[in-house]
């Protein structure tokens, strides 16, 4: 029998260990040509947006449907999981889960592609999902120093307070963009914006950047100048990166970057193309965030609730 896992169920269940996990469990999957992947697809509502995307993942039993509506400024998440036989497991309400696979595929991207002593993170944006980022990528390295941007200062405050506290680590307020990037060996975008957050000139050799937040063509985290000193652009999937990357789609345009040199992080994963080839090289991870995730992690959450016996029977 299925079951309907809230909001609250999926906090108390997920963990950063187990989305890293899932995730590389994920993209190794995708890297040995044993996943399919349905990008976003966004249809009108009268007052905003239904948005779906779809995965299967047969080496693991499971497929699945995300599904969610944007209506001003509220969005409603959900994951319906399917077992092998195409019989529903699960309907969970996903946000938690969101936020938590969109950390963990920055943080597996970065295990496979920031250098190994990698200790300062520049970190821009300071919302929900930022949270997720920060501990995914202490996860994996041995970070010492975090520089924070926002352009609103009391935002930008609180969120280096708390995050001192979650992570045991230094986070500071960094005063201006360019203090968040420059001698960073790692900068993570994770913003809506509109126009570039920090200019590709400041970027230290050997910083690896993780730009996730444009993942639509209205956006854009990062300036043109940084994908053409990226020396390994890696996308999480080609496919919905030339339909929603406005990163890359502006640099396409620029003509100092073409989509025949981007690969997916699968192969980074299974070792069949190097996400970093030596130190000084700029690396670039572009996460538009992907149903393999969704479904991955879903996973994951769906045997930890089984296990301990959490969940609302469902008549199906």
């Amino acid at each position: 029998m299925a079951i309907f896992l809230q909001e609250s169920d999926v906090e108390n269940l997920a963990t950063m260990p187990m989305a890293l996990e899932a995730m590389e469990n994920s993209f190794r999957l995708q890297g040995e040509l044993k996943s399919d992947n349905a990008p976003r697809r966004r249809c009108r509502m009268e007052k905003g947006l239904l948005h779906v995307m779809s995965a299967s993942l047969p080496g693991l039993g499971l497929a699945g449907v995300k599904s969610y509506t944007s209506v001003g400024s509220t969005v409603r998440f959900l994951v319906l999981l399917y077992d092998a036989d195409g019989r529903p497991a699960a309907i969970m309400e996903a946000d938690r889960l969101g936020r938590m696979r969109t950390g963990a595929a920055t943080g597996i991207a970065t295990k496979y592609m920031a250098h190994k002593d990698a200790s300062r993170l520049g970190l821009f944006g300071t919302g929900g999902q930022a949270r997720y980022q920060l501990k995914a990528i202490c996860s994996v390295r041995p970070i010492k120093t975090v520089m924070v941007y926002s352009p609103n200062l009391e935002s930008r405050d609180n969120f280096c307070a708390e995050m001192t506290k979650v992570t045991g680590i230094e986070v500071r307020p960094a005063s201006t963009p360019e203090q968040a990037a420059r001698e960073m060996d790692i900068v993570t975008t994770i913003t809506s914006s509109k126009e570039p957050v920090f200019k590709g000139e400041w970027l230290a050799q050997g910083t690896h950047v993780n730009a996730v937040g444009s993942n639509c063509l209205a956006r854009q985290e990062i300036d043109v100048e940084t994908v053409r000193r990226s020396a390994c652009v890696i996308v999480d999937s080609l496919e919905q990166a030339r339909m929603e990357s406005g990163d890359l789609a502006r640099a396409a345009e620029a003509e100092t970057f073409y989509w025949e040199d981007a690969r997916e992080l699968g192969l980074v994963v299974t070792g069949e193309f190097p996400g970093r080839e030596d130190d000084s090289e700029i690396t670039l991870f572009e996460s538009q965030g992907i149903a393999i995730e969704d479904v991955a992690l879903a996973g994951k959450i769906y045997e930890a609730a089984l296990k301990a016996g959490v969940g609302k029977p469902l008549p199906f």
